[in-house]
């Protein structure tokens, strides 16, 4: 049962701990608050105390986080953060154009969201977009956040989603490892295997595709794991190894030439997942509308590439 309002600690508290969390120094963080270093040595202290736990490690000239610390941190951070953000909406003068922001997951924002924001500005250069990386499925409501981009199956989707594109996977490689394709275990012995740690989904296990393929018993140089799926790319793209490449996401570095399609007879794509783009309210403002309209044509045009990437693999 959560801590009752009564017993929180005060919001001074908390703030004077994140000012510190965030400059791991008391002296910078009390310059930043325009209080005194004791002052605020002082508030960490009374937090400490009120809590019964240690948050930081102090040290000659230094100070780190307690594992306790470093969990508080982590939460508090992020909703002094919020809070930050808030504030500074409503403190806008009336009239002033709200900026429109936008949540996804990491490995989204990187590969996808990213690339595109120039052609945004082109089309809308006075509309304030924000854009907040989380691997969280966030209440949009109630982080007060515009629009979510969610990879899940259908059953799974927000109410009122709309499908941007389904999930087609290719494996990939830099152009220096010269390969062209890994259906053979000549090649796939040498080879080192760049693999997505995270939650299981589909198409991006190795150890799936390698059966699927009717090799898996063939035993790969070796294999790097990664708990983000923009690491699997940033490690294809300095030439570690062969990523399956989500098409969607990573198809502007296939058309720059900076990875390379690899034959092999496990391409494919599945309806049982997909990307899904929803929205706080049912009847958004304009900016938000002119935002969906945006990524809803940019994601036609990846449903196109999609279907072109797979035609070019199947015809090999």
């Amino acid at each position: 049962m959560p801590t009752p309002l009564v017993k929180l600690p005060s919001l001074d508290l908390i703030r004077g701990f994140v000012a510190v969390g965030r400059r791991m120094s008391i002296t910078q963080a009390a310059a930043d608050l325009c209080i005194t270093q004791s002052a605020l040595s002082r508030q960490v202290r009374v937090l400490e105390d009120s809590l019964g736990v240690v948050l930081f490690h102090r040290g000659y000239r230094s100070i780190s986080f307690t594992p306790e610390g470093e969990r508080l941190f982590r939460i508090a951070d992020s909703s002094v953060q919020q809070l930050q953000e808030v504030l500074e909406i409503l403190n806008q003068p009336q009239g002033r154009r709200l900026p429109v922001t936008i949540t996804a997951s990491i490995g989204v924002t990187g590969l996808w969201l990213l690339p595109r924001l120039n052609r945004f500005q082109q089309r809308h250069p006075n509309l304030d977009l924000r854009v907040a990386a989380s691997d969280k499925n966030l209440d949009l409501r109630v982080e007060g956040v515009d629009l979510g981009i969610r990879y899940c199956p259908a059953e799974s989707t927000p109410t009122g989603a709309v499908r941007l594109f389904e999930e087609a996977v290719i494996p990939v490689s830099h152009p220096s490892l010269g390969l062209t394709r890994i259906d053979d275990d000549a090649i796939l012995v040498q080879q080192v295997l760049l693999e997505f740690d995270g939650p299981r989904r589909p198409m991006l296990s190795w150890a799936d595709q390698l059966a699927k393929m009717g090799r898996n018993s063939t035993q790969p140089l070796g294999k790097l794991r990664f708990n983000h799926y923009d690491q699997v790319i940033q490690a294809a793209l300095a030439g570690q190894g062969i990523a399956l490449g989500r098409i969607a996401l990573i198809e502007p570095l296939l058309a720059d030439g900076k990875l390379v399609a690899l034959s092999d007879g496990i391409s494919g794509r599945t309806s049982a997942y997909g990307y899904w783009l929803y929205q706080a309210e049912s009847n958004p403002r304009q900016d938000v509308l002119d935002v969906i309209a945006w990524i809803r044509t940019e994601a036609f045009a990846v449903e196109a590439v999609i279907d072109r990437v797979l035609n070019r693999q199947s015809a090999r």
